[in-house]
């Protein structure tokens, strides 16, 4: 295994892998460590996303808020975190809705999936200073055809608001 680099958050390697045909090969592997990401609802069934300027790609984009997971941290305490950080809300319950691989072709990094209820306004709306976000309000009813026709493009909301939407309420 040769080191690429590796940083606070994120390490990049190259090592030989060997491959359940028998084969070897070499490739780059990412790890930036799990994250945890959220749909909160309002009472109203409508839903809270963020538009966040995102530099890699050079654009706003409509998406679920998320965030990294400290080391060792429970993703549960992650979520109600990021939560208030990213929306000003906390919410009242996290429901589990599974989790992802984000891009296994090159990367391990897992995101833990819930849906946030029982919002209300946090005491401790505290947003990272190398963020530039803002709350969107969307109906529920908006939300699949946001997707459809790519309003929503980021994975992890898409599958956030697949994993959500099965169950009427």
């Amino acid at each position: 295994m040769t080191d690429l680099y590796r940083g606070k958050r994120l390490a990049v390697e190259k090592r030989e892998y060997l491959l359940p045909n028998g084969k070897r090969v070499e490739r780059v592997s990412v790890h930036p460590g799990n994250a945890v990401a959220m749909l909160p609802f309002f009472e109203d069934g409508s839903c809270c996303l963020i538009r966040q300027f995102r530099f890699v790609v050079g654009e706003f984009i409509l998406e679920a808020p998320a965030g990294t997971l400290e080391p060792g941290e429970d993703p549960a305490t992650a979520a109600h975190r990021e939560l208030s950080e990213e929306t000003g809300f906390d919410a009242e319950t996290l429901v589990p809705r599974g989790w992802i691989y984000t891009t296994p072709g090159f990367s391990d990094e897992v995101i833990f999936l819930y849906e946030a209820r029982g919002l209300h306004p946090s005491s401790l709306h505290e947003k990272d200073e190398d963020e530039v976000i803002e709350t969107v309000r969307v109906g529920r009813g908006d939300l699949l055809a946001m997707v459809r026709d790519g309003r929503i493009s980021d994975a992890k909301t898409i599958s956030l608001v697949c994993r959500c939407m099965g169950e009427e309420r």
